[in-house]
């Protein structure tokens, strides 16, 4: 299966940054992606955290929903809009939900971040609490590809990946693709980014995508990008450094299969 994932700068404006995103995702059509994955924000990175409630939806219903819906529809697409906020039940918070259309335009999954960043290093500072309601339930869906396989694919955002239960509940589930659409900061992002993906899908023999954003935004924030692909024996097959654009890479029902059967290291599993 041919796979995307697209790298965005996003902004405050959330006109802008939906056009960003048509122009990579019809990219990704273009080079022949049955799946395209945005990054965390797509939509929207502010000057300040309570910017995503201005423009939260409730899901099922608002703007954002209907441009992913109706690009995945017009392009063919399945399409995993990275993150936007929708309302939640606690006042002045929203979830920061992961929502997955079929080619058809239909939401056919829907993840809530369950792990909300924390940093703070005298320079820089972030808590996602301040306006995050996590999420409590891990999500898969299976998508049937061209190549005849149908793709177990677990659902996580950015923080997510510190936290390996996660991917093994999902290797446990199935998953053969684990999607980590995020916001790394430039400092985490260099120091822990990719070894963190590496990892994860070393240990759970899956291919692992993360779509990133990847620049210096508006708001003076910079993020760490290097969108990329990792196959399940931990070697890279794509990347993208910095700056708005598509990764486009083929992954193999058939290879993964073969690591699956020389190291079989998910049936050795002991302690739970």
């Amino acid at each position: 299966m041919k796979l995307a994932v697209l790298q965005m700068v996003s902004c405050e404006h959330l006109d802008q940054n939906l056009a960003q995103a048509q122009t990579l995702l019809a990219q990704a059509a273009q080079a022949g992606a049955e799946l395209a994955v945005l990054p965390e924000y797509f939509c929207l990175i502010g000057h300040h955290d309570r910017d995503k409630l201005g423009i939260a939806e409730a899901f099922g219903s608002g703007p954002m929903q209907r441009f992913v819906a109706q690009q995945a529809h017009a392009l063919g697409l399945w399409v995993v809009a990275g993150t936007l906020p929708l309302v939640a039940p606690e006042p002045d918070r929203v979830f920061n939900s992961s929502l997955v259309f079929d080619p058809q335009g239909q939401c056919v999954a829907r993840y809530d971040k369950i792990h909300l960043f924390r940093f703070n290093n005298g320079t820089e500072a972030y808590d996602e609490a301040r306006v995050l309601q996590r999420g409590s339930e891990p999500v898969h869906f299976d998508l049937p590809s061209r190549d005849g396989h149908t793709w177990r694919v677990g659902l996580s955002v950015c923080y997510d990946l510190r936290f390996p239960e996660l991917y093994r509940h999902y290797a446990a589930q199935g998953a053969d693709l684990l999607l980590v659409p995020s916001a790394f900061t430039h400092t985490t992002g260099q120091a822990h980014w990719e070894v963190l993906l590496r990892a994860r899908a070393i240990e759970n023999l899956a291919y692992v995508a993360a779509a990133a954003q990847g620049g210096v935004h508006t708001n003076g924030r910079r993020t760490w990008g290097h969108s990329l692909v990792i196959d399940p024996w931990g070697g890279v097959l794509a990347q993208l450094p910095e700056g708005a654009g598509v990764v486009v890479c083929d992954i193999d029902a058939a290879a993964l299969a073969q690591w699956r059967a020389q190291l079989p290291s998910l049936q050795h599993r002991v302690l739970e």
